[in-house]
């Protein structure tokens, strides 16, 4: 499947060395002010080549928008965005038309489709993420347009180092504007995106794995602000269930977390329940132990997400592998250009499959009209 979502559909294409990877995004309403600086804004935080600890593969990654687009508002037609790849060098892949690297789909993917494009990893690729980018980048400004939701994603783990930042930490934070404005310019300006206070000992933890030939994983934490009660459905259509598809989606992503997650199985239920109270005849809540849902519908309280990461798998390290070809075990370095750690990267990708899940999800419920605004 190459297309995520029911009302809101995002269908991405293209290879990591083919001519160029993009997004058709059907079903956003009409009438949505939207340019092609909307999109590059997302894209350029994905982007390679922007710090010690990205791919020093340098991409553009400009954005062309081909329909979809009248006098900078949507039409409701497919919104059809295209990106060039440019910098790419194929030949470092050559070696590995018949081995398999360890980590990667390349194994899957050769034993259930047999013609595999290997070079830079074809639609296994982190690029592809472009297409997922693009659609988040529409759906963040539906969202924004609409309700005033915003999307922020950070690091609060790198390897087995623990940052002092988190929600539940600094909850605060996220109900001031100019708090919240603060917070997400340090993100930005953090090669790591982490806004914790021992960011430079994740730094060196990275750095030393670098020497290795080896690359390092870690944790992101997404909070959503200003989503309405009652976003999601009981049962198969559930809120988290939907963020966690959209999430598990990504080809880095090996964990998903709501609310206090794991640590929810050491609490008591008296720890863990969100009492509540009225204030000026309004619902509110002592706790958001459960990241802002309930029974798979929203609560009205910030969603609090987060996801494991794992290590790049690409790593100059030598490891034991296959050759199918001659069916041989083999060692293997892996050259070419790779992320030492992908975690800061994958942040506005892990934002747009929120960004598109919540979406789809609130068209559907009638949050949002499905033809126009």
């Amino acid at each position: 499947m190459n297309t995520y979502g029911d009302m809101f559909r995002v269908t991405v294409f293209g290879e990591s060395h083919g001519k160029a990877v993009g997004a058709v995004v059907d079903g956003c309403p009409a009438n949505l002010p939207l340019t092609e600086e909307d999109i590059q804004k997302e894209l350029d935080r994905r982007k390679p080549g922007q710090s010690i600890f990205s791919t020093p593969r340098k991409e553009e990654d400009k954005v062309e928008i081909l329909s979809g687009i009248f006098n900078d508002l949507t039409t409701g037609a497919p919104i059809c965005c295209l990106v060039y790849n440019k910098n790419f060098r194929s030949k470092d892949y050559e070696e590995l038309k018949d081995i398999v690297r360890p980590g990667h789909a390349d194994l899957t993917y050769r034993l259930k489709y047999k013609n595999y494009d290997y070079r830079g990893g074809g639609r296994a690729s982190g690029r592809i993420t472009i297409g997922h980018v693009i659609g988040g980048a529409i759906a963040k400004k539906l969202l924004s347009y609409t309700y005033n939701i915003k999307i922020v994603g950070y690091t609060i783990k790198v390897g087995n180092i623990e940052g002092d930042f988190n929600y539940y930490n600094n909850p605060k934070i996220f109900e001031n504007e100019c708090s919240l404005e603060n917070l997400i310019e340090n993100i930005e300006k953090n090669p790591l995106r982490c806004p914790s206070i021992n960011y430079r000992d994740m730094e060196e933890y990275v750095l030393n794995a670098m020497k290795e030939g080896d690359s390092v994983g870690g944790v992101i934490e997404i909070v959503v602000l200003n989503v309405p009660v009652g976003v999601g459905n009981p049962i198969f259509n559930k809120l988290n269930g939907e963020l966690a598809r959209g999430l598990m989606s990504i080809n880095a992503v090996k964990g998903v977390e709501i609310g206090r997650g794991f640590k929810s199985a050491e609490m008591l239920g008296s720890e863990m329940n969100d009492e509540l109270y009225f204030e000026d005849e309004k619902i509110k809540f002592y706790s958001n132990n459960s990241g802002g849902i309930l029974g798979g519908i929203s609560t009205g309280q910030p969603i609090v997400l987060r996801i494991a990461i794992k290590p790049t798998p690409s790593i100059r390290k030598k490891q034991r592998t296959i050759n199918l070809k001659t069916l041989e075990n083999v060692e293997l370095s892996v050259k070419g250009r790779h992320d030492p750690i992908i975690v800061p990267r994958i942040i506005p990708v892990a934002e747009s499959m929120v960004a598109i899940t919540l979406a789809d999800l609130m068209i559907k419920g009638g949050f949002i009209h499905p033809c126009r605004l």
